[in-house]
């Protein structure tokens, strides 16, 4: 970015002189004084982008200051957290391999069984209701939604896909209970199978850990204040 301040131009031609600012203090840009006269000053200030003219440790450091603050979740531990998982029959074959993805990764995080409701609903297209009502008893700290939609010869699956989706990201805002997606919407039967507990891993599992960590997110950082 340069900037540039001029106060009563003259005919004479200017003198330039550089000052390397950084000599006087390491953080302030380089700049170059151009002047004739007092009647005439013109300063250009050339503010250094992230990376340039710098060296080693000096690039990792630039910019950084002790004001600010980076906040997560943490994944060390949920213990003491309470969790309710909303589980769609449609696809039961499906979803219960999801689920249990989900509990066990409850389990291996230190969340006790009794801190852990399940609640079984028709469809995904019933999830986000339900989410909603349990996010606002404030008795969990995250509501993990499980579900199966796949693609068949009609527009239904649209309407139910966006329905679910809708309805996760509304019972969370309207809540301020942190509310997972774990919404499969799959192609073919062999694509959710395969999300499942197979090739590609259990999205119930990884819909846990998302839930664990913002869980530890709100609870740390961004619960509101009494």
């Amino acid at each position: 970015m340069i900037s540039a301040t001029f106060v009563n131009f003259s005919s004479v031609p200017p003198q330039l002189n550089f000052v390397n600012s950084s000599q006087l203090h390491p953080h302030r840009p380089l700049s170059t004084t151009i002047s004739s006269s007092p009647k005439l000053t013109a300063v250009l200030s050339f503010t250094q982008s992230q990376g340039f003219g710098c060296k080693g440790q000096e690039c990792g450091d630039f910019g950084k200051t002790s004001a600010v603050r980076e906040l997560s979740g943490s994944l060390t531990s949920a213990q003491g957290h309470r969790f309710a998982i909303v589980v769609a029959r449609f696809n039961e074959l499906i979803t219960k391999k999801l689920l249990e993805g989900a509990l066990n990764t409850f389990k291996s995080y230190s969340v006790r069984e009794e801190d852990i409701d399940v609640v079984w609903v028709p469809g995904s297209f019933e999830i986000g209701v339900v989410a909603q009502q349990l996010a606002k008893l404030r008795k969990y700290q995250s509501v993990l939604c499980i579900g199966a939609v796949i693609r068949g010869d009609t527009s239904h699956y649209d309407a139910v896909v966006n329905a679910a989706t809708s309805g996760v990201l509304s019972a969370g805002l309207n809540s301020g209970t942190p509310c997972i997606f774990g919404v499969l919407t799959c192609d073919t039967l062999e694509q959710a199978f395969n999300r499942a507990g197979g090739k590609a891993g259990n999205k119930g599992a990884e819909a846990a850990l998302t839930a664990i960590e913002m869980a530890s997110l709100f609870e740390h950082h961004l619960k509101p204040l009494q």
